[in-house]
Formats: C-alpha cells, sequence, structure tokens
C-alpha cells in the first residue's frame, strides 16, 4: 500500500508525464503536420459537462496502428470512431483503404477543429470518403454497413450503455462481422454483459508502469 506521500508523488510523476507527452506530441506531429490535436478540452468549457461524459483527451497516434492492421481492411470497411473529438483516429484511419470513415462528436466545437485538421491532411487521405458529424451518441444511429468500431472512452454508464444500444441495433438490422476496437476499457463489464462481444485481442498501453499500462490497454471486441 502507499502512503498519502508515495501516491502524491505517484500522480504528481504521472502528470508530468503526460504533459510531456503532449508537449512533445504537439512539437513533433501536430506542428509539422498545421494540424492541432494535443491539447485536452473539457466539455464544461463548451456547456456539455455530464457526470457520464468524459473530456476530450487524443489517442496516441499509434493506437489504431498497434490495433488494427492494414492487411485486415477491405474496401467495403467501414469505420467510424465514437467521440471522434479534434479528429485524431479520424486522421489515422483516413489513410487504411477503407470504404468510409466517420467521427461521431457530440461537440460542434471540436467537430470544427477536426474539419479543419482533415482538410490540412486532404492529402494523405486514402479512404474513399471522410465524414465528421456533430452527434449525441445516445441518438445516432450507427450506419448499417459499418465494420469497424472505435472508442477512447468518451462515456460510461448509461451514455456507454445506449451507444452500445445503438452498434447492436444495427447489427440486428444487418448482421455482419464488426470489430470493436475499446482504448482504456473502464466499461469492459458492461459490454460483455450484453453477451453481444466478445474480447479477441488485448494490446498493453503505452504507459510505464505495469498496472498503468494495462489500465490504458487496448481491447479488441468481436461481435457476435
Amino acid at each position: 500500500m502507499l502512503s498519502g506521500l508515495g501516491l502524491t508523488i505517484r500522480h504528481a510523476l504521472r502528470a508530468a508525464y503526460l504533459v510531456g507527452r503532449r508537449s512533445a506530441s504537439a512539437a513533433l506531429i501536430d506542428r509539422p503536420l498545421g494540424i492541432e490535436t494535443s491539447r485536452e478540452a473539457d466539455l464544461g468549457a463548451f456547456d456539455l459537462e455530464h457526470v457520464h461524459r468524459v473530456r476530450y483527451e487524443p489517442s496516441s497516434w499509434w493506437d489504431l496502428r498497434r490495433a488494427l492492421s492494414r492487411r485486415d481492411i477491405f474496401d467495403q470497411d467501414v469505420f467510424i470512431d465514437l467521440g471522434s473529438g479534434k479528429g485524431r483516429v479520424v486522421l489515422a484511419a483516413a489513410r487504411y483503404p477503407f470504404k468510409r470513415v466517420i467521427g461521431v462528436e457530440i461537440s460542434p466545437q471540436l467537430t470544427a477543429i477536426a474539419r479543419r485538421n482533415l482538410a490540412r491532411r486532404q492529402s494523405k487521405v486514402r479512404a474513399g470518403h471522410v465524414e465528421l458529424i456533430t452527434a449525441d451518441v445516445v441518438d445516432y444511429t450507427i450506419p448499417d454497413d459499418v465494420t469497424v468500431v472505435y472508442i477512447y472512452n468518451p462515456f460510461r454508464g448509461p451514455v456507454f450503455d445506449a451507444a452500445i444500444a445503438q452498434i447492436v441495433a444495427s447489427l440486428d438490422r444487418a448482421p455482419r462481422p464488426l470489430r470493436l476496437i475499446y482504448r482504456t476499457a473502464l466499461e469492459h463489464d458492461r459490454l460483455v454483459a450484453t453477451r453481444r462481444f466478445r474480447l479477441s485481442r488485448s494490446v498493453r498501453g503505452l504507459r510505464p508502469g505495469r498496472a498503468w499500462s494495462q489500465k490504458m490497454a487496448i481491447r479488441v471486441y468481436e461481435a457476435i
């Protein structure tokens, strides 16, 4: 058991590590590419604060590549990022040969940033079409051709349940193979309790320390 002082030191070290990662990402990737995806954003700044919704924090640039091989994607596959924020994962997915890439984000302000980022990287888009949508996942109808879903812990509790229910409803309308890539799967138990998804693989999170890396792992599920 860590003492109070030990916990304080650990939290301070983690905070410093994250600041360093964000600063490096902004300096080495965002700035040279002319985009902005690194800065976090609280939903309260957009009057969207909610106990079951999580602030914008970007995935790593390497998360999608580590979870999904280009060899596993075909020209009829469709990708969707629920809680797409400033579009970092959408930009990464757009370099795959997807038929379509969709980003769904509740904040119009974050969607506007994502659109600017996409416009500046349009020459690198390999996907057939990229669409950025402002919508609440609770009400958003998942297209019936989506085959890959990505989420990075953007919502919890009943909001998570509603988003998963929309995915399941789409599968019921149009049964098909579907993969769910879930970074930092804090609602793993709620997901498997639906009995519609099974864990197929787990990718270690890029964080120092076993416990932190396990918490931040990327889990890939298959619809059943």
